[in-house]
Order: structure tokens, then sequence, then C-alpha cells
């Protein structure tokens, strides 16, 4: 049988396994937002505290990512999706079964240590275990991502009209199903373990190029966090109208990362490219700071920005992953960690400066943050030369995508 041309539908079971969870855990990213303002309302919450569901997910993610490949190489990639899916099926049913704000907020701690532990490890199974080409099985992937992406928000907001909890128990039950599919589906030595010493990723992080990438992607995200978690406040739309919305945003960032960012990165430079959209960005959080007050324009924002994000997530890993000479996991890794700290600030960050001030400032700060991203590229280009002109292969671009698009 000849294998030149591998069929996208022709994997073993094992990689649709893993796939139908990498689009639930996607899913997750954009889960929240549309029932942000029924938390705050039902559980009396303020939009501050509303907002740290962000933050505790993402601190722990953050932290969680610092140790991913070590749990991985110690314990085996089968064993760390099954540890990783559990954590997140039962911290999404406590959270959905939660009296208080602050109970959710906790749990959806625990599910972010889930959920770091799953997406740092699917990409590296999927293309271990595929058959008939690792190129189908990364096309697999890259879709699946997408359309978790799109489709949690959208999911969310569906769920979300019928209770604030229901999205979370529904989350919980997919993942019942792909946590079964994975331990029926997948053999223990489905994928050769990689062992990777503790300390690698602080390690890492003493490179001057990846110090500067990180310091830009901590800037770049308190724009992406105030973008996607503090809109639903201001925006003032119902469950389905705020799923619409975030449909629009996650369609947007899934379209540009996959299609949009590597032709990019093909033909200019990736600093260039990153200086030019980062700037683009700042624009758009700036026009979101006068039109705080006009849905429609804000919706506008949110979607624009959605294809900007998308093509700066991608463009940011793929250069992390060149720099410098660390293994690119563990690159991949030190660096979102970094990066996810941003993403914890932001949110609780932005609803305090909006009680304090207005919604305004909220986005005018997140728009000087990112043109603080811009400038660290731009003053940094002889450090960063060497993630210039160089050409990803397959396989590099979606790890890009995939630690791109997980915060």
């Amino acid at each position: 049988m000849s294998t030149s041309s591998p069929s996208l539908f022709k994997q073993p079971k094992a990689v649709w396994a893993v796939a139908f969870a990498a689009v639930v855990a996607f899913m997750g990213i954009g889960l929240v937002d549309p029932i942000l303002p029924a938390i705050s309302e039902k559980l009396n919450a303020s939009p501050t505290q509303a907002e740290l569901l962000f933050t505790s997910y993402l601190l722990v993610t953050a932290l969680a990512m610092f140790v991913s490949s070590w749990v991985s190489g110690k314990v085996g990639a089968r064993t760390t999706l099954l540890a990783g899916l559990s954590l997140v099926v039962v911290f999404a049913a406590l959270a959905g079964s939660s009296g208080t704000v602050n109970q959710v907020i906790g749990f959806r701690a625990g599910w972010g240590l889930g959920n770091a532990l799953f997406i740092s490890t699917a990409l590296a199974t999927i293309v271990g275990a595929a058959s008939g080409g690792a190129e189908a099985a990364i096309v697999l992937y890259e879709a699946a991502l997408g359309v978790g992406i799109a489709v949690g928000p959208l999911l969310g907001g569906l769920l979300g009209s019928i209770s604030w909890r229901a999205p979370f128990f529904g989350t919980a039950v997919l993942m019942v199903v792909a946590l079964t599919l994975i331990a029926v589906m997948m053999r223990a030595d489905a994928v050769p373990r990689t062992p990777a010493k503790f300390s690698a990723p602080f390690t890492a992080l003493k490179h001057v190029g990846l110090q500067r990438l990180a310091a830009t992607a901590l800037l770049y995200n308190i724009g992406f966090f105030t973008l996607l978690a503090y809109t639903p406040f201001p925006l003032g739309f119902g469950a389905i109208g705020l799923g619409l919305t975030f449909f629009g945003w996650g369609a947007a960032v899934a379209v540009t990362s996959v299609w949009v960012a590597p032709r990019l990165t093909r033909r200019y430079p990736r600093t260039r490219v990153l200086t030019v959209v980062f700037a683009s960005l700042a624009v758009v959080l700036g026009t979101a700071a006068v039109v705080t007050s006009v849905p429609a324009a804000l919706v506008v924002c949110v979607v624009s920005g959605g294809a900007l994000l998308g093509v700066l997530n991608t463009v940011l890993t793929e250069s992390v992953m060149e720099v410098s000479d660390a293994p690119r996991s563990v690159a991949s890794s030190a660096y979102s960690s970094v990066r996810f700290l941003g993403g914890a600030i932001a949110p609780p960050l932005a609803a305090i400066l909006a009680d304090v001030v207005g919604p305004w400032l909220a986005y005018t700060v997140a728009a000087i943050a990112v043109l603080g991203s811009a400038w660290i590229v731009h003053s940094s280009r002889d450090v960063l030369s060497r993630v210039d002109g160089v050409s990803e292969t397959s396989l590099e671009e979606a790890a890009a995508i995939s630690v791109g698009d997980a915060g």
C-alpha cells in the first residue's frame, strides 16, 4: 500500500481520541466568557471577583507549564493525558456545583492544572501515535484546535442561557467521554518517553533573546486578556449574544493562526511581522477605549482583535522555538509560563481600572502594554536576528499554534 499521499482520516483510534479531547480542551479557553456577567449576578460577585476565574486558571497554568514536560518524561504521555483530563473533569464539575464565586475561582485553578498537563502533551502524542503520515496527523490536530477555540464561546453561550452552571457540567461530561476514549484506545507504549530535567525551563530563561520574548509576551497578554476576559462586561449582552460575539473572535483566532501567520512569516522577517501586528492591535485596543458605549463597534474590535491575536500567538511561539538552542518544547514551556502571568494579571486589573475611572482606561492601559511589546521587539532586533528568515516545518508550525493558542 502506498503511503506517498497519507490521508487525514486514516489514523489510529488513539489519534482520534486525543484529537477529540483536544477539541474539548481548547473549548475551555473561551467557554467562561459568555457567563461572566451571569456568574457576577447570580453569585453576588463584583466584576473584579468574576475576572479572577481567569486569574486562577492562568496562574496555575503558568506554574504547571514549568513542570509539564518533566512530568510527561517521568510517567509517560498516556498517564499525563489521563491525569490532565481527570483533573478537568473533577474541577469543572466542582465549579458547576459551587455556591460562591470564591469556590469557582478555586476550582478553576485545578482546571488550569489539568489543561496544562493535557495541552502540553497532546501534540507530541498525536504525532507519535500517527500512522500513514505525521503531516496528516498535524493537520488533524490543528483542525481540532481551531474547532475548539471557535466553538467554546458559542457552546458556553448556548448552555449559559440555560444556567451559568451548565457550561461547567457540559465540559465535565465531554471530558469524561474523551478520558474514556483515550483510556480504551491508547496503549501505554504508544508514544516513547522523552526525559526532561526539572530545571530545564528555568535554565532556558537565562538566554537574553528568550527573556526579551517572554517580556514581550507578558505585556502582550495584558492586551490579549483585557480584550477576551473584560469585554463581556461593557458589551452588556446576554449569554447567547456574548457566545456569538466570541465565536467570531475564536474563529478569527483560528483562521489567522493556522493559515495567515505561516504565510506572513514565509514572506517577511518575524520581527517585522510582530512589530507591525502589535502596533495594529494597539490601535484596535485604543479604538475600543473610545467606543466602549457602542456595542456594535466593540464587537468589531473583538473580532478584528482576534484576527491579530491569532497571528501574534503563532509568530511569537515560532520565534521562541528558534531564538535559543534550548529544546523547542522546553523553550515554549518556559516562555508560556511567563506570558500567562500577564494573562493572570490583566482581567482583574481591567475590572479595577474600569470601576475606579471608567472602561476606557482598561483598554487604554492594554493598548499601552501592547505598544510596549512592539517597542521591545523593535529595539531587540539584533538580539532576535536569529528568528528571522527561518523556514518552519509543519511540525514546528503546529507546535507554535498549539502553545500560542493555549492561553
